[in-house]
Parts: structure tokens; C-alpha cells; sequence
């Protein structure tokens, strides 16, 4: 009887012991998220590469200012200090080697512009002798880059191009009409920046004797003018913004020869309403290769120009009904030995590898099947091997292949569930891996090109032990079929407590743009930590990546083109429905929220969704595709003159009267990407529609609603009204 008693009070003990313990667990509060680094992980950075592939270089910092360090790659120890800003007396932000490694830029005082854009002061580094030559006398300048012959450095000032002598400090203006809001030259405007992921615009020939640049031509591009608050009286800033159907830049490619001081222009052909958005030069040195877009971007002409007198040929042509994604067939790799070159294109159905010969004749499809190719390493021509992140594991995952060039011998090099990205050696010997699921934080390893592992850089052990004293609930992964009877993915983050009895609100988030993806099996952020928030608050989050997102083929990609929101929003409705059929889901309170796309799908969801959702909040949102630039725009919905219908009838404007839940608008007045005029105009509808809602702007902010004690106010603000409205 003792013997069986004092089992028991053990056990009673341990039960008591154990509960003790889940109650001491914390609860995510907004103070962790927004203002400690509870929650950040972190990372290796600065890492680059030397041309050896048996060290890399570092950007590091210590109490003396910063400083590059060469890293032996097998032992990890310091081998060298490459750049001292101590030393130099220069507090620089970044740095790039020219390709012998014989000097570097290091640029400070860096001031951003647009998202991709920015300013500064340049310093060229003799790396031999340490010594550091201020560009321009320290004037602000843009994409400064070393010649590959090491005796120049071209930029951009003023909206012109400059080459300066390093030796003799002689200044050479290229071209002569740059003006703001006009012309520039080898720079991108602002939607070229904002929508083909570019910004310098011009590239230095192999053998460094020439230049090739493009110019913007602005000056039939509408101006916006968006003031900025904060004076006795707001002041104007106006720059040029491409509104869909509206005039573009006219755009042309130039190449100039340093020693004649000649500008050769390039032929792209007589129709001057197109893109231009990539120049490569080829390994002669004598063909600049270049994209030709048209305006609906349902063409793609890859051509060769001759440097000397600008004619071009066409090398290889691609089309499609629908569009021509460049931002997902932006791979092209120019063989040695006139080998040809490497691409990738959808033109399959999914985005895959492909080997073409210099004149654009294919030689093989590398990859194939019914999966994408994320992201093109590198291509080992010495070994012939590509290597390259795929989801052929499952669109919710990234992992890292090898193949040979002949298409055969393919081998999975992170077999880990999550998602990994990779940054490989220029010499292909080894890689350095970042991989995280829904359940682990960043992991980074240094590995050997075969996937063996050489050292671990960081696993985030600190943090780990962080979550361990948190009451979290990991991402659930879950699919449903749609109306069309499709299958979409989806993730769920429930209360710790989670009680299957009980019911719950839930509250949706999306973004849902074309070729995007939310629902990914890797560590989320700062966004995802405010979701768990949520969760402890008694919420149960969940996101569906709806049809007209990536990773699933070009197919299921383009099925929004041109009539976006419709089949996004019935699957964020048809989301609402099969969770409200859940047993433990309060149907009666399901909200949603997103930003940008997201905020123009939460508030689409909430008017056409009255039946199903209670409140939505929508930040930084587009209210009508009218008010948005011409290149993503026109992409999806081609132009307001030829398809009026796709702008209006999916615009949350046009539903304001179907309004019956909560609704929370929030904007940066400062949004020079979405602009506040977006915001106006919905507001004036539900006005008129005699709508009740709330709304909050944010003065001067951009797209991002960020800087000093913003993040925290938005998102506590946002917190107190999902509680009060949900």
C-alpha cells in the first residue's frame, strides 16, 4: 500500500512539476516583437567570395569603425585585414573588389533614394598599399564601379554618366543632357527600378574601353506630385511616375568608346514604345547583348548589338498569350569559348534551364518537370555543372541541386524539409547555406561543393533557447480545393492553449499578388511573431496562397491575367468558408488583413466576402489598377484602352455600396510606390456609399509605414482594433 502511494504522489508530484513549468511558459507580447530583439535571429553576413574560392571576405565591426577581413574558408580563422576604416579614417557601409582583387570601392554616407536606389561618398582602396582615393572630393555620388582593367571608376552624378581617371584623377562627362525629370543617363527611372529589380544602368566591356548605357528619355512621363508634410507650408515633391495607359520613357542603349570618345547608339528596331531593361555584354567584348520588351510584355527579344557600329540581330524570340515574366526568366549566363549560354524561361509551363548556342539555337533543356527552378547558382564550366534551387521537393519547399550540362546525373545537395538558399564560391568548391523551416530559425553552414558539411556558422542556439521558455504553436500546413475544384495551400498558427471544444476568431492574412508566395515551409519574421501575438490573444491565424501565386507553374500563375482580384478573392471567400466549417472556428468572426496586394485583396475580400468576413484591414493598398505604373500593371491587366473592364470591375471603389463588416484603412502619405491618392479616392466612395469605417495615415511615410516609433504605433494600433472589431 506505502509502496503503491508513493507511486502515485510521484506521479502527482511530476504531473504538478510538469504543469508548473507550462505555466511559467510566456505568452508573445507586442513589447517582444516591436520593441526588443526577443525574437530576431541571427545571421552571417557581408560574406563575399574571393576569387580563389579558399577565402572570403567579411564586413565586420569593432570599436575602431569597420573593417574587411579575408576568412580562411576550411579553418574560419582571420587570415588578413583587408580594408581598415579605422585606419583610413572612412566609417564605410559596403564594399566591392574589382575581379582581380587588387583594389575595392567602399562607399559611406549612403543615402537611400527609391527602394533599390541610392547616393554616396566613394573611396577607391589600393589594396597592396592601403591607401584610399576619395572620388568627386566626397560630392554624392551613384553606382560607382571599378573598370575591369583596375585604371577607372564610372558613376552616375546628376542624371549623367562620368568616368574618372584614377591615375591622373581626369574626369570625363560621357554625356552631357542629363536632367531631373527628364533625361537620364545610366541610371533607371523609377519604374524600371521599382518593377525590374534594376537601377544601374550601365555596365563596363570586358576588356574596360567601353561603356554601355541606357538612357531615359522622361520628359513625356506625367509627373506625381506628392507633398511632404512637416513646414510652415508643405512642400512639393514631383517626380516622373508612368500611371497605367500613361506615356513611359522612351527608352535607348548606348555605347561609349573611351578611346575615340565616340557614343555609338544601338538600333533596337523603330518602335519606340518598349523596354529595355537588361544590357550583358558577351565574352568578345565586341556584342552587347540586350532584352527588348513590348509595352504588353507578351514578348521577349534577346539581341546582339555590335559595339562598333550599333546594329543589332535578333537571337532568340519568345512569346506568350498571356505574358513574358522577365523577373522569372532573368538568368543568362555567356559560356567561355563560345559555348553559348545558359537561360531560363516558363516556356514549358514551369521555369526551367535551358542551354542555347551563341546564335540562340537550343541545344538541350536541361531541367524538366512538373516543378520550378527558383534560383540559377551558378553554372561550373570547368566541371560542367549547374547548380540550382528547385521546388521539385514541393512548392512549400527550397532545396539545392547539382545536374551536369548534359541534363543527367542530377543530385539533391540539402535533402532538409524548409527552405535553403545558397551563396557558392566563384570557384564552385563550396557553398555557404542558409536553411530554416516553420519550426527552426536560420541555420547557416559552410559546406563542401559535394553537400558535405566543412563547419556550422550559426545556428541561432541563443534564440532556440528564447522560443524554448515561449508558449508557441508551430505553422500547420493544410490544402482545400477551390471553387474550380483547384487545390490551394495554407498555413495555421493556433493558440497554445488551444482548446478543440472551444471556438475561435480567426483572422486571415494575405498578399496573393501574381508569381507571389506566403505559404512556404521556412521561419517567418517580425510579421509572423505579431501573428503569434495574436494566437496568444485567443486568434487563430491562417494564410492561403490563392491562384495567381508562384511556385506552381506558369499555369496556375497566369490564371488571373488580365481580370485580377476576381479568382484571388473567391479563393480568400472560399478560404473564409472552409475554415467557418470548422468545428472549433467562430464563423461569425473571421477577419482578414494584408498590405499592398494584400490590402487591396483584404478590402475586395471584405466588400464581395460581406457574408463571410467581419473586419479586414487593409494597409498601403491599391483601390483602383488605374492609379498604379504602367510595367507591373499593364503586365497582368495589359492597358486601360484595351481592357477597361479588367481596372474597373475588381476594384474595391467599384464595390464600396456591398460594405457590411468593419474596415480599417491605413496609408503613408509619403507612398511613392502606392500612392495616398489610392487611399483618398477609397475613402471618398464609401463616403458617398454613407459607409461607416476607420482610417489612419501616417505622414510622410513610404510603402513601408516605418521609421523612429511607427512600427510600434501601426502595429499596436492595428493589435487594439482586431480585439475591438474581431
Amino acid at each position: 500500500m506505502f509502496r503503491y502511494s508513493f507511486v502515485l504522489l510521484f506521479a502527482l508530484m511530476f504531473f504538478v512539476s510538469e504543469s508548473s513549468i507550462a505555466q511559467q511558459k510566456k505568452t508573445v507580447s507586442l513589447e517582444d516583437v516591436f520593441k526588443s530583439n526577443t525574437f530576431s535571429q541571427k545571421s552571417v553576413y557581408g560574406i563575399n567570395w574571393m576569387k580563389d574560392g579558399q577565402y572570403y571576405s567579411s564586413l565586420q565591426r569593432d570599436l575602431t569603425g569597420p573593417r574587411v577581413v579575408k576568412i580562411n574558408v576550411a579553418t574560419g580563422e582571420e587570415a588578413e585585414v583587408l580594408i581598415d576604416g579605422g585606419a583610413l579614417g572612412v566609417n564605410f557601409s559596403s564594399y566591392s573588389f574589382n575581379p582581380d582583387e587588387s583594389k575595392a570601392l567602399i562607399a559611406s554616407e549612403v543615402e537611400s533614394i527609391y527602394r533599390r536606389s541610392s547616393k554616396g561618398i566613394f573611396h577607391v582602396v589600393d589594396l597592396k598599399n592601403g591607401t584610399a582615393q576619395k572620388l568627386m572630393e566626397g560630392e554624392k555620388i551613384m553606382y560607382a564601379t571599378l573598370s575591369p582593367d583596375n585604371d577607372k571608376v564610372a558613376f552616375v552624378k546628376d542624371n549623367n554618366l562620368f568616368v574618372v581617371d584614377l591615375a591622373t584623377n581626369a574626369l570625363t562627362q560621357v554625356t552631357q543632357d542629363g536632367k531631373w525629370n527628364h533625361i537620364i543617363n545610366g541610371a533607371a527611372d523609377w519604374v524600371y527600378e521599382e518593377e525590374f529589380s534594376m537601377s544601374k544602368a550601365f555596365e563596363w566591356s570586358p576588356d574596360g574601353k567601353k561603356i554601355a548605357f541606357i538612357r531615359f528619355d522622361e520628359t513625356e512621363v506625367p509627373e506625381f506630385n506628392m507633398q511632404t508634410w512637416g513646414k510652415l507650408y508643405p512642400e512639393d515633391y514631383r517626380f516622373k511616375y508612368p500611371k497605367a495607359g500613361e506615356n513611359n520613357a522612351e527608352v535607348s542603349i548606348h555605347i561609349y568608346h573611351l578611346d575615340s570618345k565616340e557614343t555609338i547608339h544601338v538600333n533596337a528596331g523603330e518602335e519606340k514604345d518598349i523596354y529595355l531593361p537588361r544590357i550583358y555584354w558577351t565574352n568578345d567584348g565586341n556584342a552587347l547583348a540586350y532584352i527588348r520588351l513590348n509595352r504588353l510584355q507578351n514578348q521577349l527579344d534577346l539581341l546582339y548589338a555590335n559595339a562598333k557600329d550599333g546594329s543589332s540581330q535578333l537571337i532568340l524570340q519568345e512569346n506568350a498569350k498571356t505574358y513574358v515574366d522577365l523577373n522569372y526568366n532573368d538568368d543568362l549566363r555567356f559560356l567561355e569559348g563560345n559555348k553559348g549560354f545558359i537561360r531560363t524561361s516558363e516556356q514549358d509551363g514551369f521555369k526551367h534551364i535551358y542551354h542555347h548556342d551563341n546564335q540562340g539555337k537550343l541545344i538541350r533543356q536541361i531541367t524538366s518537370g512538373n516543378w520550378e527552378v527558383t534560383n540559377l547558382v551558378g553554372v561550373d564550366e570547368k566541371n560542367k555543372k549547374i547548380y540550382y534551387i528547385s521546388t521539385e521537393a514541393s512548392p512549400l519547399e527550397r532545396n539545392l541541386y547539382v545536374i551536369n550540362m548534359d541534363g543527367k546525373g542530377k543530385k539533391v545537395l540539402t535533402p532538409e524539409k524548409g527552405s535553403t538558399s545558397v551563396n557558392m564560391s566563384k570557384d564552385f568548391k563550396y557553398y555557404i547555406a542558409n536553411h530554416s523551416n516553420a519550426q527552426t530559425p536560420l541555420k547557416v553552414t559552410l559546406n563542401e561543393a559535394s553537400g558535405k558539411l566543412v563547419k556550422v556558422l550559426e545556428d541561432n542556439a541563443e534564440l532556440k533557447s528564447k522560443l524554448e521558455t515561449y508558449s508557441l504553436s508551430p505553422r500547420e500546413f493544410f490544402s482545400f480545393n477551390t471553387i474550380d475544384g483547384t487545390a490551394l495551400n495554407g498555413y495555421m498558427i493556433k493558440p497554445a492553449d488551444f482548446d478543440e471544444s472551444k471556438k475561435y476568431p480567426v483572422l486571415m492574412y494575405v498578399y496573393g499578388g501574381p508569381g507571389s508566395q506566403n505559404v512556404t515551409n521556412s521561419w517567418g519574421g517580425t510579421r509572423d511573431f505579431w501573428h503569434h501575438h495574436l494566437a496568444a490573444e485567443g486568434y487563430i491565424i491562417v494564410c492561403v496562397d490563392n491562384r495567381g501565386t508562384g511556385a506552381r507553374g506558369r499555369d496556375f500563375k497566369h490564371m488571373t491575367y488580365a481580370n485580377l482580384g476576381k479568382l484571388e478573392t473567391e479563393d480568400q471567400i472560399a478560404g473564409a468558408k472552409f475554415l467557418a466549417g470548422m468545428p472549433f472556428v467562430d464563423a461569425s468572426r473571421i477577419g482578414i488583413w494584408g498590405w499592398s496586394y494584400g490590402g487591396y485583396m483584404s478590402s475586395l475580400a471584405l466588400l464581395m466576402g460581406n457574408d463571410v468576413f467581419k473586419a479586414a484591414i487593409a494597409v498601403a493598398p491599391v483601390t483602383t489598377w488605374r492609379y498604379y505604373d504602367t510595367i507591373y500593371t499593364e503586365r497582368y491587366l495589359q492597358t486601360p484602352q484595351l481592357n477597361a473592364a479588367g481596372y474597373d470591375d475588381y476594384s474595391p471603389i467599384t464595390h464600396v455600396n456591398k460594405m457590411k463588416g468593419n474596415y480599417l484603412l491605413i496609408h503613408g502619405t509619403g507612398d511613392d510606390n502606392v500612392h495616398y491618392q489610392n487611399a483618398v479616392d477609397m475613402v471618398d466612395a464609401l463616403i458617398k456609399a454613407d459607409k461607416h469605417f476607420d482610417v489612419m495615415f501616417y505622414p510622410n511615410r513610404n510603402h513601408g509605414i516605418y521609421g523612429g516609433n511607427t512600427t510600434w504605433h501601426l502595429y499596436s494600433l492595428m493589435t487594439d482594433w482586431i480585439k475591438r472589431k474581431l
